[in-house]
Formats: structure tokens, C-alpha cells, sequence
């Protein structure tokens, strides 16, 4: 499995960002995001299932929006109204049907400037 994420940068607060992820090997049944900050431990957050039910971070609600095309197999992060406390490295999850395995992408930087 390959995950290729793309999209991230320098941005102002209150900005807006589009994060891509590219999946490779495999029939993915959830596809998704997570970040870690620095001193911080990784967290989710969205994550969609292959029927399209999203799952949220709660401090992302009403501003992010997660979704996918199966036929590309790609997933997607639209990040608007950022804040400076989104500054993360944003790292492409996925799972894949038959597998318990979490696969990970390389990660690509977000960074929101108050």
C-alpha cells in the first residue's frame, strides 16, 4: 500500500487549504486524515468510510470537510477557516478491505499563521 498526501503549506488564520491523498494497492474501506503538532501525539481528523459516512474531530466540525473518489482512489481534506492550533503535519490513513492494518502516508505540513 502506497499513500501519496499533497497539498499542504503556509496559510494566514481563517485560510483556506485542500489536502489530496493518492491510495495504491488495495480496495480501501476507510480513508482518512490525522495530524500531529509538535510535542503532541497523533490524532484524527476526519475519516471516511467506502458508503461515505464521515467521522470528525470535533475541533474540526463546520470547517473541514472529508471526502473521496473511489474511482481515483483518492481522498481529500478541504480545510477552511483555519487557525493557527491546525499548524500539523498531516499525515493520509488508510484501511483496507480484509486487512486491520492502519496505513500511513509520508505526511505533508500544514502551517496556519496568526
Amino acid at each position: 500500500v502506497q499513500l501519496q498526501a499533497s497539498g499542504g503549506g503556509l496559510v494566514q488564520a481563517g485560510g483556506s487549504l485542500r489536502l489530496s491523498c493518492v491510495a495504491s494497492g488495495g480496495v480501501f474501506s476507510t480513508l482518512g486524515w490525522y495530524r500531529q503538532a509538535p510535542g503532541k501525539q497523533r490524532e484524527l481528523v476526519a475519516t471516511v468510510t467506502s458508503n461515505d459516512r464521515t467521522n470528525y474531530a470535533d475541533s474540526v466540525k463546520g470547517r473541514f470537510t472529508v471526502s473521496r473518489d473511489n474511482a481515483k482512489k483518492k481522498v481529500f481534506l478541504q480545510m477552511n477557516s483555519l487557525k493557527p492550533e491546525d499548524t500539523a503535519v498531516y499525515f493520509c490513513s488508510a484501511f483496507r478491505f480484509g486487512d486491520f492494518r492502519q496505513y500511513w502516508g509520508q505526511g505533508t505540513q500544514v502551517t496556519v499563521s496568526s
